[in-house]
């Protein structure tokens, strides 16, 4: 790591690890690289008192307990091991290829992107699902991913009208980034399609489907492909598992 480290005290029990100040992949490989890194010394005993390693585009935060650890020993420890890691050696994580109803009612901006972005609408589709996306963290709500990768032609700031109501499932754009709405909720990013496997389950073991260092593709499915899907879903007949890899699965 080099000097643009900095740690930051987040109350007596927290302590962030800023690595830069924009989302940048080069940051990103290096936030990877340490999170990783602290999460072995972390189980290993090596940095002993951490409760939890949290990563962002561009930071890691390191929850501990106060009364197993100070924070000048949680500090110490930190600038050890982030001498010896190098950007390149996170996690590989799991992949992922994931179904998407694209344009209708499934992604009402879909025909407006394709307006600002000078594409016919499913050449927006396509475009979208032919790229390469990485999990670079979760946030906003419990397990929403935040995948860098969008392709350059289309890049659009977020909306200037947010909506109140976002459905569950909705895969979205908003500059260089896509995610999955896990919940219905508010949301300004541009709504492109829909995916219909959940994002977050708390009966699963792991239960964000995604995870930061896990890769991502997409592929189209007409709608009466996502019902079926979505009717697996709700008679228990559909597990996450059926979703690894970058091969787009031709059952239900």
């Amino acid at each position: 790591m080099n000097d643009t480290m900095r740690l930051l005290p987040c109350a007596d029990g927290a302590v962030t690890i800023e690595l830069g100040d924009a989302i940048d992949s080069r940051i990103l490989a290096r936030v990877e690289a340490l999170s990783a890194a602290l999460h072995e010394a972390a189980h290993s005993g090596r940095l002993p008192g951490i409760l939890d390693v949290v990563q962002t585009f561009r930071s890691v935060t390191l929850r501990y307990d106060p009364l197993a650890a100070t924070l000048a020993e949680i500090s110490a420890g930190i600038a050890e091991i982030a001498a010896c890691v190098r950007p390149g050696n996170g996690p590989a994580g799991q992949s992922w290829c994931l179904p998407v109803c694209y344009g209708g009612a499934f992604g009402p901006d879909l025909t407006a992107v394709a307006e600002a972005t000078g594409l016919a609408p499913e050449a927006v589709g396509a475009q979208h699902a032919a790229g390469h996306y990485r999990v670079a963290m979760l946030g906003f709500l419990p397990g929403f991913p935040f995948m860098d990768g969008v392709a350059p032609g289309l890049r659009l700031p977020r909306r200037t009208d947010p909506r109140l109501r976002v459905p569950s499932g909705s895969v979205a754009v908003a500059g260089p980034l896509t995610a999955i709405y896990p919940w219905e909720s508010p949301g300004g990013w541009h709504l492109i399609g829909r995916c219909p496997l959940p994002m977050f389950d708390p009966a699963r073991p792991r239960p964000a489907l995604l995870a930061p260092g896990d890769r991502v593709r997409f592929f189209e499915i007409p709608p009466e492909r996502f019902a079926a899907i979505a009717q697996r879903i709700a008679d228990g007949g559909l597990v996450a598992s059926e979703w690894h890899d970058a091969v787009p699965r031709q059952t239900p």
